[in-house]
């Protein structure tokens, strides 16, 4: 595993990552090395530091999903962005394959989630109920695929456990191998064919705006989708 293969962008600040299915952003139960050690690692090798090197998590993705994801290189950037990210100033889409179509082929979805610890699962419940995060997020569908999968693109407002999954599982739009939330069969490997397409973001000393866009994963299902975006 190559990380500088994934590289998307770096300066003394920032590096982003086009994740990998099956990648963690943080330490779990498993003794998988989180990208953060790893990134450590590579750092420290490629640019000869003597001593620790830093590198601190903005944001996270599942383990089964794909995509851009930042971290920040010194304390400064982090507590700058983590900034950003608590006033929703960095904005995040993403390319989901559902094998439905949603009803509407745009649309906005507002919902209020429970988070099953015990089960690692969101569900979506009635407003009011104890525990319960309000999730929102814009959906259009951007394309269909000869394989009959839907192509729907996704800005994300709140970033709430599983939200996607969860939102789009409750609009009847299953994401391709998601069994968690309904999805008829998994995928090879295990991931699910969502991806954190982009994020854009004021750069934290730069104060320029930064686009950073992840390719998919190399698979058949994506291609039909690169050709039209």
């Amino acid at each position: 595993m190559n990380i500088a293969d994934q590289i998307l962008y770096e300066d003394n600040h920032l590096l982003a990552l086009n994740k990998r299915c099956g990648q963690i952003v943080q330490g779990d139960k498993t003794s998988d090395v989180p990208l953060p050690e790893l990134i450590k690692a590579f750092l420290k090798e490629r640019d000869n530091k003597p001593g620790n090197v830093f590198c601190g998590v903005i944001h996270r993705l599942d383990r089964p999903v794909s995509g851009v994801v930042l971290f920040a290189k010194t304390s400064k950037a982090l507590s700058r962005m983590n900034e950003s990210v608590k006033g929703r100033e960095m904005r995040k889409t993403y390319w989901a394959l559902c094998k439905e179509a949603p009803l509407h082929t745009e649309g906005h979805l507002e919902d209020w989630l429970l988070r099953n610890e015990k089960q690692n699962k969101s569900f979506v419940v009635k407003a009011g109920t104890e525990g319960a995060k309000l999730a929102q997020l814009d959906y259009r569908l951007i394309g269909v695929s000869s394989g009959g999968y839907h192509l729907l693109e996704i800005d994300l407002h709140t970033g709430r456990h599983h939200q996607i999954r969860a939102q789009l599982a409750n609009i009847g739009c299953h994401i391709k191998g998601d069994l968690k939330y309904g999805a008829e069969r998994s995928n090879p490997g295990g991931g699910i064919s969502l991806h954190a397409r982009s994020i854009s973001f004021v750069h934290p000393v730069r104060k320029e705006e930064i686009a950073i866009v992840a390719s998919p994963p190399d698979e058949p299902v994506w291609k039909d989708f690169l050709a039209m975006n």
